[in-house]
């Protein structure tokens, strides 16, 4: 991802709000979405949130680890959701 390489200084706490307001908007063009179901400008701008949290959160998880339980596996004999930093550790 361009402007997030590992020497961008880009910090996971950073990257997890960012992540965050993409749910929070995604959330409320769904609420908007169901009020509204014919908004063809409103269904592109969510799917463009869409992608774009994606985005974030595959560079997230490939940097960092996994971001929720969510995207943790299970394999193997050990829980592997311990070994990652928890996101707000760091946080400044």
């Amino acid at each position: 991802m361009s402007g997030m390489g590992n020497g961008s200084g880009v910090s996971p706490c950073a990257l997890n709000d960012r992540i965050s307001a993409y749910d929070f908007a995604l959330w409320e063009m769904t609420l908007y979405l169901d009020t509204h179901p014919n908004d063809g400008a409103a269904m592109e701008l969510t799917e463009a949130y869409r992608r774009k949290r994606q985005e974030l959160t595959e560079w997230y998880e490939g940097q960092f680890g996994p971001r929720t339980i969510l995207s943790s596996e299970v394999a193997g004999d050990r829980w592997d959701w311990v070994n990652s930093p928890w996101p707000w550790e760091g946080k400044e």
